[in-house]
């Protein structure tokens, strides 16, 4: 199975996993500073894994082990625990934390609950993964984590406690069909025009992405030329997405085509077929419109205006003109 650089270090709080290689720290004004880091390993030592990934058999039982080091300048008792892994909304790895329920993969984890660890040594401790007789085929995510709890005062003297966790993915794939699938819904697109006469609008397009198979998989789309990668997604996890604007001239009824790609990184095997839907919506250039309705009502403002002032003249050449025949008139009228 293909491995990807990850590991961890998690706060519960947060439950953010970072790398391995940074020892994780914790400590509050009443506890001494522990600094420890926790990576696969086999019976001797790290084994140089990021995390740990096997096929197994449904009913089948593997030993994988764990190198735990304490960093800190004190001996330590560390909590050993495992549990239910997911992907974040940001697409980041983590795992269930303290008093959330493990109902999938995290159950098939046994370890030592705890582990004394002296200052500067690191302990190798075995752990089993046994894979229930009726686990579905494909993959299954969980986390093993060891952990400190600290405790200490707030400026208010209020009794406060931590507990931080260092871990790292141990993923499992099921032997069986592997069945691919990424569905795709809530396709919808939203223009927003540009202020700029000279500029083109923008069209935000948005859907739903979920993990309709039973791998994992990497997900991303392409529009208008653009490819964005997504990261992963576990079986039955869905995600929001929102892509970028695309530049869209307001030319009335437009479309725009979407191309869904996905890949299963736990197998370079399985191929998955892009799939692509066609986005159809109104982009109204209204501020052409009405710039152009501008123009016209100057224009007929121009027009009325010269009209109105041809008129004027007219009235005036006739008026002049009766003024003359009367002057005429009464000149012939006197010489008579």
């Amino acid at each position: 199975m293909k491995a990807h650089a990850f590991a961890a270090v998690v706060a519960l709080a947060a439950a953010a996993f970072v790398a391995v290689a940074t020892p994780a720290a914790a400590a509050m004004a009443d506890d001494p500073v522990v600094s420890w880091s926790l990576a696969p390993a086999d019976a001797v030592g790290p084994d140089g894994r990021s995390w740990v990934e096997r096929k197994a058999a449904a009913g089948e039982t593997v030993t994988e082990h764990l190198a735990l080091r304490n960093h800190g300048a004190t001996a330590t008792t560390f909590i050993l625990t495992a549990a239910d892994g997911y992907f974040t909304e940001t697409g980041r790895f983590s795992m269930l934390q303290a008093g959330e329920t493990s109902v999938g993969a995290g159950t098939w984890i046994s370890v030592a609950s705890d582990v004394l660890v002296e200052p500067g040594a690191t302990a190798i401790v075995p752990f089993t993964v046994t894979v229930p007789v009726n686990a579905t085929p494909g993959d299954h995510a969980a986390g093993i984590a060891a952990s400190v709890l600290s405790s200490g005062t707030t400026s208010d003297g209020t009794l406060v406690g931590l507990e931080s966790r260092v871990g790292f993915r141990v993923m499992t794939q099921v032997s069986g069909d592997l069945a691919p699938v990424l569905a795709v819904s809530g396709l919808t697109g939203e223009y927003s025009p540009s202020w700029n006469l000279f500029t083109p609008g923008e069209l935000t397009i948005r859907y739903t992405a979920e993990n309709a198979g039973n791998t994992q998989l990497e997900f991303g789309e392409t529009v208008d030329g653009v490819t964005t990668q997504r990261r992963d997604l576990f079986p039955g996890e869905t995600r929001a997405v929102a892509v970028a604007p695309a530049k869209v001239w307001p030319l009335g009824l437009v479309s725009m085509d979407v191309t869904f790609e996905s890949s299963v990184p736990t197998d370079a095997g399985l191929a998955v077929a892009p799939v692509t839907e066609t986005i159809v919506l109104w982009a109204v250039p209204w501020l052409h419109l009405a710039a152009l309705a501008g123009v016209l009502v100057v224009v007929a403002a121009m027009l009325l205006a010269r009209r109105r002032n041809k008129a004027k003249i007219a009235r005036l050449l006739e008026e002049a003109r009766a003024e003359v025949r009367r002057e005429r008139e009464e000149a012939v009228g006197a010489s008579a």
